[in-house]
């Protein structure tokens, strides 16, 4: 279920005149089974992009975490935001389009990996049941899997050198990964729940019920 921070302007999708689809949509998030190491709150959503917009916040939680900000930058962080275009979109080929953004710290010989970025969109594709090598939900996926289409998207790894008086370790390694997909169902929890997987098997965390052991060191 989605957090209890507090929604920034403009991203309760329950005022006066917003379509009942959108409304729905962005109702159904509140179903979607998260971790409890991972704290999602709404944010604010992009105001361009199509008539009507949603997003959220995730974060992976740290002993020192609070509510997700605004624009969070922790090591393993991510953004879900939701389109919805009434009249249809032909890029999308549907009315509700997802837009997901996640970035984690890696270390340097995974950032030089050269099949790095194959692993990666295979977390993606494998989270939201679509077959390799294909853009959409393939026939016969389990109950559980998000019906979508018109998935595309790019894995990127990047390497930062820090000077002068900014914290944080000299070099930095990122994996960052963009994806945008069209819901053919307006029940978004599923997308909502593929989403927090992918950011929790980027940032490492351990599978659910499962205790990773502290270092003695």
């Amino acid at each position: 279920m989605i957090g209890s921070g507090t929604p920034e302007s403009g991203t309760t999708a329950s005022r006066a005149g917003d379509p009942a689809d959108f409304t729905a949509a962005v109702a159904s998030l509140q179903a979607a089974a998260v971790r409890p190491d991972i704290d999602v709150s709404p944010i604010r959503p992009p105001q361009r992009l199509a008539p009507y917009s949603y997003a959220v916040g995730a974060e992976v939680r740290t002993e020192d975490s609070e509510d997700v900000p605004t624009d969070s930058s922790g090591s393993a962080f991510g953004r879900l935001i939701v389109l919805y275009d009434p009249d249809g979109n032909d890029a999308w080929s549907g009315t509700i389009r997802l837009v997901a953004y996640i970035q984690v710290d890696v270390e340097a010989d995974l950032a030089t990996d050269p099949m790095l970025p194959e692993v990666a969109w295979s977390w993606l594709t494998d989270a939201l049941g679509v077959a390799e090598g294909e853009d959409s939900t393939p026939t016969g996926t389990g109950p559980s899997a998000p019906a979508l289409t018109a998935l595309g998207g790019t894995v990127t790894s990047t390497s930062s050198v820090r000077y002068g008086d900014i914290a944080g370790p000299p070099r930095a390694h990122q994996l960052e990964l963009r994806a945008s997909w069209t819901a053919l169902d307006p029940t978004l929890a599923p997308h909502l729940e593929a989403f927090c997987e992918v950011l929790a098997t980027a940032a490492g965390l351990p599978p659910t019920g499962v205790t990773a052991l502290k270092s003695t060191d």
